[in-house]
């Protein structure tokens, strides 16, 4: 089969084998995931019939599902979210900063998603500030975007935070700005050693609450004396914090910020091949300096791996720290530009087009002249869903 292939197409084609397979381990939000994929843009969630003003071509637009792990409905919220995040820009040089999980604690993360990417999230964000704050290093407050991926290219488990950061910061008694030296942030081996003592603290007082989890070959773990051998053995290896070079300027960031920030686990664009039983999609080897590959998993494998990256209802995995956080983004931000001598950005600020992903354009795919709606498609009556929808 050619390219063109989506994610929908395999949970349509596969889904329903899938489901009676794992019925006794298949879960709410995935079940729910692998029905809105399947349904989006068809008749299922109805839509409306259009015409184009110039050449007359009349065709149905169907509603998204708007699911977040929905590969084709990340566009809009992209761009909205995009817009938003121009007018915060500063004049400063970026950096990225990614924080991995060890295997081990990937391992006791997938069983305990919300608590332990929170912590994720948490033990990196504070790992960032305190070294920023301490005047060995910087002595500033810093800000941050922190976005989570739990995927690597072959779609197994690997949690990661990207963090997005300023390089520098108003001083700590808000006197004056201070930059980081050219080209280089924070120092990674200083960041990798609180960053894995904050996490595993924090792993642990979740464990004495009695807020972790542990199943299958990792029942083990529910023991105290099983999860602190864990701890220690943890404490022994070294933990992965990577800071890439230096973005080129506000433009890059945004560029970077609308490549990374609404991604799922894998783009439609990577599709290969769907037979009855097989899926094939490319991949980027980074152990082999990122030569593309081809992957042919069995049609369960990859939906199953698919669906590892499943976030929990409500959970955000985008969020802002230090003076980029909501509560108070407003006045430090302009704190920052009254100290770097810059003026605030103009309220009619619009996102360059080169940098987001619009939402599909009502231009008539014929002649590009513009699209009149006609009328609404209701969704079908219920009783009558398509072969793919979950009936769960």
């Amino acid at each position: 089969m050619s390219a063109g292939l989506e994610v929908a197409d395999v949970f349509r084609r596969h889904g329903d084998t899938y489901r009676r397979a794992h019925d006794g381990h298949l879960g709410r939000v995935e079940r729910r995931v692998m029905s809105a994929i399947a349904l989006c843009r068809t008749a299922a969630l109805g839509g409306h019939t259009e015409r184009c003003e110039d050449c007359g071509l009349v065709r149905h637009a169907y509603n998204s599902c708007r699911n977040r792990h929905c590969p084709k409905c990340q566009g809009q919220a992209r761009a909205a979210w995009l817009a938003a995040r121009q007018a915060e820009l500063l004049p400063v040089p970026y950096f990225h900063v990614v924080f991995t999980l060890p295997a081990p604690v990937a391992e006791i993360a997938f069983h305990n998603k919300e608590t332990v990417y929170a912590i994720l999230f948490r033990t990196a964000a504070e790992t960032l500030r305190t070294i920023a704050a301490d005047p060995r290093h910087l002595g500033a407050e810093i800000g941050l975007v922190a976005v989570l991926h739990t995927w690597g290219q072959n779609l197994h488990h690997h949690p990661h935070v990207h963090c997005v950061v300023p390089g520098g910061g108003p001083s700590l008694d808000g006197a004056r700005w201070i930059a980081c030296r050219p080209g280089f942030f924070l120092p990674v081996r200083v960041l990798s050693r609180l960053f894995r003592r904050l996490f595993l603290d924090a792993l642990r007082a979740a464990f004495e609450a009695g807020e972790l989890g542990f199943f299958g070959a990792l029942g083990d773990l529910a023991q105290p004396t099983a999860f602190a051998r864990r701890l220690r053995q943890l404490r022994r290896v070294a933990w992965v914090v990577y800071a890439k070079p230096p973005f080129g300027g506000p433009a890059q960031v945004l560029a970077y910020l609308g490549r990374y920030t609404h991604r799922v686990a894998i783009a439609n664009a990577r599709l290969v091949s769907l037979t009855d039983t097989k899926v094939g999609f490319r991949w980027k080897d980074y152990r082999r300096h990122g030569k593309v590959k081809l992957l042919t998993l069995d049609a369960d494998e990859f939906i199953r791996r698919f669906l590892l990256h499943t976030l929990p209802d409500g959970f955000h995995r985008i969020r802002h720290y230090g003076f980029l956080a909501n509560g108070h983004r407003a006045a430090k931000l302009a704190l920052c530009r009254k100290l770097l001598d810059t003026p605030p950005p103009s309220p009619a600020t619009e996102p360059d087009a080169d940098t987001i992903v619009s939402a599909p354009c009502d231009r008539c795919p014929c002649c590009g002249g513009t699209m009149i709606p006609l009328g609404t498609l209701p969704r079908p009556q219920p009783g009558h869903p398509p072969f793919w929808q979950d009936s769960s």
